[in-house]
């Protein structure tokens, strides 16, 4: 019984040896903002089918230059910052700017993506520096 079970296991690990020399070990995560100039961030939003994005609340500070990047890790979507004048989608999915104003900013998914669409929203908050 113990024989059975221990040829199952090296049969198992042989296997996934093989899988890994096949197909290669997955790349390893790159840090985005290793290669932005000094001074900027980087925004990630990421929206997906649940009718969520990847934050309720994303945050700055007034002087604060940030990259937005934007996003979908399901579905086809898009957003709005209007007071700001951001609109980004997957065309048009990154844009570069400076913070001169404290305040809380809506983002809203700017294409009809399903029943739960109305309530696609986050939050940016610009904070004193």
């Amino acid at each position: 019984m113990q024989k059975w079970i221990m040829f199952t296991l090296v049969s198992i690990a042989s296997i996934m040896a093989v899988c890994l020399v096949a197909f290669g070990l997955p790349d390893k995560p790159v840090d985005e903002s290793a290669s932005l100039p000094e001074g900027v961030s980087l925004m990630k939003i990421v929206a997906s089918n649940d009718f969520t994005f990847n934050e309720e609340e994303f945050t700055a500070k007034v002087g604060d230059t940030v990259i937005m990047r934007f996003s979908n890790k399901s579905g086809i979507h898009g957003i709005d910052i209007a007071d700001l004048g951001i609109s980004m989608d997957k065309d048009n999915a990154e844009t570069e700017y400076t913070f001169t104003e404290p305040g809380e900013y809506l983002i809203e998914c700017n294409i009809p993506c399903g029943p739960g669409h109305g309530t696609m929203t986050a939050k940016l908050i610009i904070t004193e520096a």
